[in-house]
């Protein structure tokens, strides 16, 4: 049996047990309510809460985008550790605020934070539907780029055998039946075991292209003896770069709604603390990982002549295969994982984007079983919408998660200012973000992306930061009688249960 087809059996054999779980999930379910479909009653304990916040933070984006990186620009992309780093840092000035609120208050979505927060202020509900506006149109992104590597690694694994638009239509229509009758505890479910697999699989990966190459040191002196441009010293602008993305990866990530779902949906104060101490150390597991093999695919697949970076993940898999029995066995199991990151963060994202839209954008009751099947509804004509596109794709892996951060991290103050500051008022809030969005938008537009290295991101988030800051402060003292808002008590989570 060739690789193609132990690839098309494994893909199958999968595919079942997604559904089975789906089913399992199905009769699990208490309630119609907005809380039992998108947060699983908040009952997510510590093993199951850390590899679903695992497998959606490590998506396709880091099973394909990473090492296409990688290969593309040498070892200059190492910083992409420092990038996951550098988001468990800011969690620490989300997390310990922002949980125990969530349970007193029984939040479901973001925009319950922000309604909760600037309660009665003017410029506060138009804060929170700019938030869930940009917020669905970075959901929307990241759908669009899980379709596309969903794709891809189908139809070259299976050496065509499943063609490209029927592994993003299948896999699509998969994804939307168990996450429409399973809710967040379907998509949790397959998250844990999705986790488990992208893990195994990326070892196995990284261990065999080291050994083959001869080590670490081998590999290195092989980059260099084909690329010797990949193993030199950055130039400053690259450098200037590297801090830039630092600061746009782990500020916008922290604010991605279903990152801050999984925080909603945590059973205890103790399973969460748990759950980000243990992913504290998975950027050394999975994104240093999938950078050495992007580097380590270097000597090898240059001497072919080079080949698209969204495809080194499935050729190396082609080659590994080719060595025999063993080894195809343990690259189908490394396709698995690779199909296992992707959809575990497709599903998620497509819940998040159901809930944002039905209530933070369109106004539903947290309460009401109406806003869950005004979700499900909405989350399926964006599916769809996201296939649509997905059969054309124009834009790489890569420069797609920059495209939808640029627009996320202009709402991290309205959320990390909000809970640190009780000065910061409703509509410089507001403003801010506005004024950040438009320069974001305008960069992309205008083809400005990077000015002197920075991305243009970053350049908005601060304007954005000046403009909240400083007219929250003349407001203020405009407004001397009114005070600041009452932060929550960071160092109070409820005990653990």
């Amino acid at each position: 049996m060739t690789f193609a087809q132990l690839g098309l059996a494994a893909l199958l054999g999968y595919l079942a047990l997604l559904a089975g779980v789906a089913e399992v999930a199905r009769r699990a379910r208490r309630d119609a309510s907005p809380s039992d479909h998108f947060l699983a009653s908040r009952g997510l304990g510590t093993a199951v809460l850390f590899l679903t916040l695992y497998a959606t933070a490590y998506s396709g984006n880091s099973l394909l985008g990473y090492p296409g990186e990688a290969y593309r620009r040498g070892f200059s992309f190492v910083m992409a550790t420092g990038f996951m780093l550098a988001i468990v840092v800011v969690y620490q000035l989300l997390v310990p605020r922002l949980y125990p609120l969530s349970r007193a208050e029984g939040f479901v979505t973001p925009g319950d934070y922000l309604r909760h927060r600037f309660a009665g202020e003017p410029g506060g509900t138009g804060l929170r539907l700019l938030v869930a506006l940009l917020m669905s149109v970075a959901l929307a992104n990241f759908l669009l780029a899980q379709l596309t590597a969903m794709g891809l690694v189908t139809s070259q694994v299976t050496g065509g055998m499943v063609p490209y638009w029927a592994g993003v239509g299948g896999l699509a229509a998969l994804i939307l039946l168990y996450e429409s009758v399973g809710g967040m505890r379907a998509v949790a479910w397959t998250d844990a075991g999705q986790g488990v697999l992208m893990l195994a699989g990326l070892s196995a990966l990284l261990l065999w292209l080291v050994r083959d190459a001869g080590g670490l040191a081998a590999v290195t002196e092989a980059i260099a003896a084909v690329r010797p441009e990949a193993v030199a010293v950055p130039p400053r602008r690259e450098q200037v770069n590297w801090a830039s993305a630092l600061v746009l990866l782990g500020v916008a990530s922290v604010v991605y709604p279903q990152a801050i779902q999984r925080v909603f949906a945590a059973r205890s104060a103790r399973a969460l603390r748990r759950s980000l101490a243990l992913m504290s150390f998975m950027p050394l597991l999975t994104t240093l990982v999938v950078t050495l093999i992007g580097l380590a695919a270097i000597p090898r697949l240059d001497a072919l002549g080079g080949v698209a970076a969204d495809t080194v993940t499935p050729r190396l898999l082609h080659a590994w295969a080719a060595e025999g029995p063993g080894s195809a066995a343990l690259a189908v199991l490394v396709f698995l994982g690779a199909l296992a990151a992707i959809m575990s963060t497709a599903d998620s994202v497509l819940l998040s984007l159901g809930s944002v839209l039905a209530q933070d954008v369109l106004g539903g009751d947290r309460r009401d079983p109406g806003t869950t099947a005004r979700g499900k509804r909405l989350a399926a004509l964006s599916m769809v919408v996201a296939t649509a596109l997905a059969l054309a794709p124009r834009v790489s892996l890569w420069r797609l998660i920059e495209l939808k951060m640029e627009l996320l991290i202009q709402c991290a103050p309205a959320f990390l200012l909000g809970l640190h500051w009780g000065g910061l008022r409703a509509r410089p809030a507001l403003a801010g973000a506005l004024a950040g969005s438009a320069v974001a938008v305008a960069g992309v537009l205008l083809g400005v992306t990077r000015p002197l290295g920075i991305h243009v991101g970053v350049v908005g988030l601060g304007l954005n930061l000046v403009v909240a800051c400083a007219a929250s402060a003349l407001e203020g003292r405009l407004a001397p009688g009114a005070g600041g808002h009452r932060l929550p008590r960071a160092t109070a989570p409820p005990r653990a249960r």
